[in-house]
């Protein structure tokens, strides 16, 4: 990078400090915002659009290390094509949601793709950070790991934070090597056949990356070394699935058939091991069993407690990912404890509450 585009991005950061700073003395709520691509994500917010694209590029990749630092702006494509020259990949596979999506947003939303069960989430490969906070000071985390006042780890609890913590400027993530070879596999049996084998295969030394089961079909994905994953496929038996990269991709995207159409869409986050669980709907299961998505006909106050109600007896939370009455609560409501943390960390990096007031809770 040449000096010119250096000082730019450096006028960018200064430029962001400033407005941050100037809101904050203002009490102006600010919406920090990239390509778009996750606005539905939690409930409403409002305020000043705060748009992080400008401040874009890769700062630094080591193939070797196994690791990528890029500025909040930057493309997802653009990182996922440049660790592809490489035949390197985000392990937790980041859904797109259209061509706009960010490294800022990836991180800040937490969303992970097929593989997370597997290789872990988003902030399982988050090494550092660069923050700015409320006072539109840039904080360094990670690497000789800065903690706050309570001891996190905050380069890590960013992740999820939808924003409202601060404007993430930078952000290193741990890469991982593309699997040398993959196969994608079908079986016909029913939810609770399907959660059982999902089960006893996770305690097996088996390469399954990804598992999907949805009206009345599990499908998996194996991912390793040649050997591994021809030994597997003998082991498991099961059909071909026809175009497999495509199908995962959909579920990845949500682009997927069952994702279309209006009504409510639940993400249910449970123990694998937690039998069926019956609300009506339709439902498609992710992540070995830890992942149910649950799709209804748009639902009050009311059944929405009755089906968090259900998820948090089986040992989850539910969280109202698209469509429904927002006003309800997207996300699963915290235990009291839990939430005087979040308060304890908001107060500590947004004093005035300017950060995406509002998105979380």
């Amino acid at each position: 990078m040449n000096d010119a585009s250096t000082n730019s991005l450096t006028d960018i950061a200064a430029r962001f400090g400033a407005r941050i700073a100037a809101a904050t003395a203002a009490g102006t709520p600010l919406r920090i915002r990239g390509g778009g691509t996750k606005d539905w994500y939690g409930q409403a917010f409002d305020g000043e659009p705060l748009d992080t694209r400008a401040y874009t590029g890769i700062v630094s990749y080591e193939p070797t290390e196994l690791v990528i630092t890029a500025r909040c702006g930057t493309p997802l494509a653009e990182i996922e094509a440049l660790l592809a020259e490489h035949n390197q990949m985000l392990a937790f596979e980041p859904p797109h949601f259209g061509p706009g999506s960010t490294i800022g947003g990836v991180v800040a939303s937490a969303l992970s793709g097929p593989r997370r069960a597997s290789a872990g989430a988003v902030r399982d490969f988050v090494l550092g950070a660069v923050l700015m906070d409320g006072r539109g000071e840039a904080l360094r985390f990670g690497g000789q790991v800065m903690k706050n006042v309570a001891g996190y780890d905050v380069s890590r609890l960013l992740a999820g934070s939808l924003g409202t913590l601060g404007l993430i400027l930078e952000v290193s993530l741990k890469v991982l090597p593309v699997p040398v070879s993959e196969a994608s596999l079908r079986f016909d049996m029913s939810e609770i056949e399907a959660l059982t084998r999902m089960n006893e295969w996770a305690g097996q030394p088996l390469p399954i990356s990804a598992s999907c089961w949805h009206q009345g079909a599990l499908s998996l994905r194996l991912s390793g070394a040649e050997a591994a994953v021809a030994a597997a496929r003998r082991t498991l038996g099961g059909a071909g699935l026809d175009d497999g990269p495509a199908f995962w991709a959909s579920l990845r995207d949500q682009s997927h058939a069952y994702f279309g159409g209006g009504g409510s869409l639940w993400r249910l986050s449970v123990p694998p091991a937690a039998s069926a669980i019956i609300l009506g709907g339709e439902q498609l299961i992710e992540w070995g069993g830890a992942q149910r998505w649950l799709k209804v006909a748009e639902c009050d106050a009311g059944q929405t407690d009755g089906i968090r109600r259900s998820v948090a007896a089986a040992g989850g939370h539910a969280t109202l990912f698209r469509g429904g009455q927002r006003q309800v609560g997207v996300f699963h409501p915290l235990a009291p404890a839990v939430a005087k943390i979040h308060d304890r960390l908001k107060r500590s990096f947004d004093p005035a509450g300017i950060f995406n007031p509002g998105r979380m809770y």
